[in-house]
């Protein structure tokens, strides 16, 4: 009796001894990792950068707290046009950004965030992950020792607030207008004034008339950002970027150091952000638009001149990007193909139903 006892305690001693010891190692299998997130967004915009954030949360979850990332607000890390060469040197371990605001580095990057009269977010998306866009776009920017990811989406975007009425091509002329990117360059060949301004200061600067029009994103966050009171003409469409998708740049090194469980926590959490952003702006927007027009905002849609220039200006810049940088000129016919690909596609089954339906909920609002 007394042995048997004697053997029972042994063995429960053991099992416990062992689980001590199993526990602790199976958590010290994988190492603490800590990163630091640049962004482009001021800290009250809970959308975008609350999309950053929730990234980094998610992460964190993924990995039981092993692979935590910091989000910092646009500017407070590294200034916002230096975000991807923070992430090219080093600095900081990765950014969440759209690409565009980089076109002077190198106008390929544009295909990573959505070209003027481009693709929509779930064309873009498709074209990403089942149409060649990643392979392309990660070669692109390996020469920065960056890898890319494909981190949110926010949709196509509303045309920008414009102090003045856009009545035609000729109201364009000497317009000087924030906006950035590959929509900044065939704005300037209708002759309006691009101006790079950081998403913090665009309030100021057309309040105090230094510039004539400014775009951001859409209706929710432009209240966010209060530019219903400075300018009054809300224009759409926001032909600029057919989808404005959101990317985390990170730093090839930090990234090969990752173990693969890391990799995988972090790339769920970009996907899981590409679907849920867009989501979450497409349930905002709706009731941020009307409160906008309550408020006095003069809704207008850009005339059909200023719309065919734009569009004609686009195919004209394509040719001349494809001419002037390989990089571009490499992915282009792949984006371009693929595009009227699905807009076959969108044409016969997504935009005959849209509209329709459209047209009939139209008559009863």
């Amino acid at each position: 009796m007394e042995r048997r006892s004697f053997l029972l305690k042994s063995a429960t001693a053991a099992g416990a001894g062992l689980a001590a010891v199993a526990a602790p190692a199976i958590a010290q299998s994988s190492p603490t990792v800590r990163w630091r997130m640049s962004t482009g967004w001021p800290k009250s915009l809970d959308t975008i950068y609350g999309s950053a954030e929730a990234l980094c949360k998610r992460v964190s979850e993924l990995t039981e707290g092993k692979f935590e990332i910091r989000a910092f607000p646009g500017g407070e890390l590294v200034p916002y046009a230096q975000n991807m060469d923070a992430i090219s040197n080093g600095t900081v371990e990765c950014n969440h950004v759209l690409s565009t605001a980089f076109v002077g580095k190198n106008t390929a990057v544009t295909f990573d965030t959505g070209l003027s009269f481009g693709m929509n977010a779930r064309q873009h998306n498709s074209w990403i992950h089942f149409g060649g866009g990643l392979e392309l776009l990660r070669d692109m920017y390996s020469q920065y020792n960056i890898v890319n990811f494909v981190a949110g989406n926010v949709g196509v975007q509303m045309g920008g607030w414009f102090r003045k009425e856009i009545k035609d091509l000729e109201s364009l002329q000497g317009l000087k207008m924030r906006i950035g990117g590959i929509g900044g360059m065939v704005l300037s060949k209708l002759g309006a004034v691009p101006q790079q301004i950081p998403p913090s200061d665009i309030y100021s600067s057309l309040e105090k008339g230094t510039i004539d029009a400014a775009e951001w994103i859409g209706p929710y966050d432009d209240e966010r950002l209060g530019l219903n009171k400075v300018a009054p003409f809300y224009y759409s469409p926001g032909w600029f970027e057919g989808s404005a998708s959101l990317t985390s740049m990170v730093n090839k090194e930090a990234w090969e150091a990752l173990p693969a469980n890391f990799k995988a926590a972090f790339e769920t959490a970009c996907n899981e952000q590409t679907m849920l952003s867009l989501a979450k702006y497409d349930a905002l927007n709706p009731s941020a638009l009307r409160k906008l027009v309550a408020d006095g905002a003069k809704l207008r849609y850009f005339p059909k001149d200023v719309m065919k220039a734009a569009y004609d200006k686009s195919q004209e810049l394509w040719k001349e990007l494809s001419e002037s940088n390989a990089d571009f000129a490499k992915i282009y016919p792949g984006w371009k193909a693929f595009q009227e690909q699905e807009a076959s596609w969108f044409r016969v089954a997504e935009s005959a139903l849209d509209n329709f339906t459209f047209s009939e909920l139209g008559k009863r609002s």
